[in-house]
């Protein structure tokens, strides 16, 4: 399979990329910076542009955005978070919608904190999204998958914990 990875640099990006590749599939990596390897596709997701033709690919995975844990929630900040995962979903979703022959699966990553804090009760996929930031951008970041499932792309959203 031809899978394309946003986010490949991240922690679990890596290894995902890593792990495909020792089972044979080819990976290209979307990365923010000019592209260097034939590996690599060159991307601007806050200007929702990707410096070329992306080919014919079978599967998409997105795990782009900001580190939610590593720096004070400033009003700046929390927009960088935000941005960084709505806006690069949807590029990405857009783009792949936009394809001649579509990828089979867009595998998006999102978060439990879509759930808010429900303290110590259940939640399961048809709970009810939560209150707060988080809650909010967790939407939002699903709602930007949109493009490619209107495109019948089959989305599955990966809702994890901090890892």
């Amino acid at each position: 399979m031809r899978i394309v990875v946003a986010g490949s640099s991240g922690l679990i990006g890596s290894a995902l990329a890593a792990a495909l590749r020792s089972d044979g599939h080819e990976v290209i990596r979307l990365v923010r910076r000019p592209a260097e390897r034939p590996d690599e596709i060159s991307w601007d997701p806050e200007a929702g542009v990707i410096n070329s033709d992306l080919g014919q690919v079978d599967a998409a995975v997105n795990l782009a955005g900001a580190n939610v844990g590593d720096k004070r929630w400033t009003k700046s900040y929390k927009r960088e978070i935000r941005d960084s995962r709505v806006l690069t979903t949807d590029t990405l979703a857009r783009a792949l919608a936009s394809m001649e022959v579509t990828p089979r699966v867009l595998v998006n990553g999102s978060a439990i904190g879509y759930y808010g804090d429900s303290g110590a009760a259940p939640v399961t996929e048809e709970s009810p999204p939560g209150d707060g930031f988080l809650a909010e951008v967790v939407v939002d970041w699903e709602a930007a998958t949109a493009p490619a499932e209107e495109a019948g792309i089959r989305v599955v959203l990966a809702r994890t914990g901090l890892v």
